[in-house]
């Protein structure tokens, strides 16, 4: 073998670590295609490919490995946060309360069961606090108790046995939650096709989507008077997509005079619609979509000029036309009924109805040119990396803590995408990426950073199974997986009236782990539990990254 090869595997250089660091995600990459029961540890075996080649004796530069460990993570929550954001804030509604004081309950009764076995054990709270990181599969968490273990100058064995601790327990992590869903199903005696069947009555399969009615006026009080007069008496907002009205089928304007006997089809979300008939009168059987006497047409026009972004939508002058009506708006999988205080975003797909004119205007204004959409602007998305970075520094400092309170690189980043999610256009900072896009990002940057943990703390491997240590930590780290999972989701089922397909994806989200929720949705056959996910996982994520934290500062 050549020198210059030999020395290209073993001197510290660039090339080196490039070369390694490529091996490992390769190598860990391929191995997470194999599955166990129907079940892949993913991306995890990263970490495991790292493990192997330290324990073997592989090193890189340290300082080359906590930059790209800490880049990697920052990409990884930076990418979570503007992939979840649309829904998050879409959650923060009444009635995605309860599931997010159900998520926040499983995280700190997590948090308490790995308290009461560092005080019965005699472990360090940073080897715990890796322990309950790996048992709830919550990465950022890892990163946020190392981090927290560096301000504390924690050295030594108890600083590089969290990652072991965390290694260790995360496999069994995975299933136990797996198991925790199927435990459920057992408890709750249910059957796949009754719970299917009980969504379907409920309406629940589109729960957050709008819903179409056509109406009958017979209201009395709102003949002759302006469609305007309807929209103040609601207290959400409604969209009248078509109307018939004089003998034809038109998209009426607010200042429209209403007359006895119009037809009204009105998009609404689904709890408004009692109320609709209550003021404007009974279902009608006149169905305005598919009328042969009517030219107006349907169509979904993609938002790609970013002008529009940085204006309420009723404050666009192309929008104020009477040929059309915005019916519906879709974000991220998220659909909405789009009024005059909001604001479009970049990939929005956005619902016309009207005329042949009408429909070519709004697709001028909006753009439609996918083409626009294929390549990322990426000085925006850096920018807000920079201002995540600036937020996860700041110090907090709270009355008998050693040190300050720091949300960190893991906090910081994901915190400022979901603002920057929900605002960014009002600062012209338009985070869009396409799917494929953000999921390219997500994956190099937990490959990276699972890598990085790895090929730091193989060396000490035998430390964790030469004492006995590993295996007592994988038993407290299924207890911490699986009491907080079946109690709460018992919780939830009994008395906050949640179905089976809502628990599964409530357990999927307060874990922050999609193997769960492919398992999950699988399993019902229904998007349901996806709906829940998203709408916990964002606050869940936020919480577990600062109890890690806190774990550390307070009891070490």
């Amino acid at each position: 073998m050549p020198d210059w090869f030999r020395h290209l595997f073993t001197e510290m250089s660039i090339a080196q670590s490039v070369i390694i660091y490529g091996l490992v995600i390769a190598l860990g990459i391929w191995l997470g295609r194999i599955k166990i029961a129907g079940i892949s540890l993913g991306i995890t075996w990263v970490l495991f490919a790292g493990l192997i080649l330290s324990y073997i004796g592989v090193e890189i530069d340290t300082r080359t490995e906590h930059f790209i460990k800490e880049f990697g993570l920052i990409l990884f929550v930076y990418s979570i946060g503007l992939q979840v954001g649309p829904g998050f804030w879409a959650s923060l509604k009444k009635n995605a309360v309860a599931n997010n004081i159900l998520a926040a309950a499983i995280v700190a009764t997590g948090v308490i069961i790995t308290v009461i076995l560092y005080y019965a054990s005699g472990n360090h709270i940073s080897v715990m606090t890796g322990v309950m990181s790996g048992a709830i599969t919550n990465t950022p968490g890892l990163a946020a108790a190392q981090a927290a273990a560096n301000d504390l100058n924690i050295t030594g064995t108890d600083k590089s046995l969290i990652t072991l601790a965390y290694a260790v327990t995360y496999p069994l992590g995975v299933f136990g939650i797996i198991g925790a869903l199927l435990l459920l199903k057992k408890i709750f005696h249910v059957k796949i096709e009754d719970e299917q069947e009980l969504h379907r009555k409920l309406g629940m399969l589109r729960a957050n989507r709008p819903v179409s009615v056509h109406l009958n006026l017979e209201n009395k009080q709102l003949v002759g008077q302006p469609l305007r007069k309807l929209f103040g008496l609601l207290k959400e907002h409604v969209v009248v997509s078509r109307m018939y009205h004089n003998g034809e089928i038109i998209t009426p304007t607010p200042g429209l005079i209403l007359a006895e006997n119009d037809v009204l089809l009105i998009v609404a979300s689904k709890q408004e619609v009692e109320q609709l008939k209550l003021l404007v009168g009974p279902s009608s059987a006149m169905n305005l979509k598919t009328a042969q006497e009517s030219d107006l047409i349907s169509r979904h026009i993609v938002v790609t000029r970013s002008a529009v972004t940085h204006k309420r939508l009723g404050d666009i002058p192309e929008l104020h036309q009477h040929d059309f009506t915005l019916t519906r708006l879709n974000r991220a999988g998220i659909e909405l009924v789009p009024h005059g205080d909001i604001f479009l975003q970049l990939g929005d797909t956005v619902k016309v109805v009207g005329t042949e004119q009408g429909v070519q205007l709004v697709t001028g204004a909006l753009g439609n040119s996918l083409k626009k959409l294929e390549a990322p602007d990426l000085a925006p998305i850096f920018m807000g990396i920079v201002l995540g970075v600036i937020l996860g520094s700041i110090p907090f400092h709270f009355p008998n803590m050693p040190v300050a309170v720091k949300i960190g690189m893991a906090g910081g980043p994901l915190i400022v995408a979901l603002l920057l999610s929900r605002f960014g256009n009002l600062f012209y900072l338009n985070n869009y990426t396409t799917n494929s896009a953000n999921l390219m990002i997500r994956e190099l940057g937990i490959s990276l950073f699972l890598a990085s943990v790895g090929l730091s703390s193989g060396k000490n491997l035998s430390v964790a199974f030469g004492n006995g240590q590993g295996w007592i930590w994988m038993a407290m780290g299924i207890a911490i997986t699986i009491i907080p999972l079946v109690l709460v989701g018992f919780i939830a089922h009994k008395y906050f009236r949640k179905t089976y397909f809502e628990v599964c994806g409530l357990l999927a989200g307060a874990s922050t782990d999609p193997p769960a929720l492919a398992f999950a949705t699988k399993l019902t056959g229904s998007d349901i539990p996806s709906v829940t996910y998203a709408t916990v996982y964002p606050l869940t994520m936020i919480l577990r990254i600062v109890a890690a934290q806190l774990l550390i500062l307070l009891l070490a």
